[in-house]
C-alpha cells in the first residue's frame, strides 16, 4: 500500500488472495508461458511473470507471495 497510492485495501487484498490461488493452481504468464508473478499481476490485473511485466530478469530483490 506504501508504493501503491490509491488502491483500495481490501480491494487489493482480494486480488492479491485470487491471484495467489491461481499461482498455486498452475497459472502461467500470458505472454511466455511461465509461472506468474502474483505480486505483479495483482496490480496489474494480467497473470504474467516477472520478467514479462518489469522487463527484467532477476527477480531476487523483488517482492513475491509465498
Amino acid at each position: 500500500m506504501k508504493n501503491n497510492k490509491g488502491y483500495n485495501r481490501k480491494e487489493l487484498i482480494r486480488t492479491l488472495e485470487e491471484t495467489l490461488k491461481a499461482k498455486k493452481n498452475g497459472a502461467k504468464c500470458v505472454i511466455c508461458g511461465a509461472p506468474i508473478w502474483a505480486a505483479g499481476s495483482a496490480i496489474t490485473g494480467t497473470y504474467m511473470c516477472f520478467t514479462c511485466t518489469t522487463g527484467e530478469a532477476d527477480d531476487s530483490e523483488d517482492y513475491e507471495i509465498v
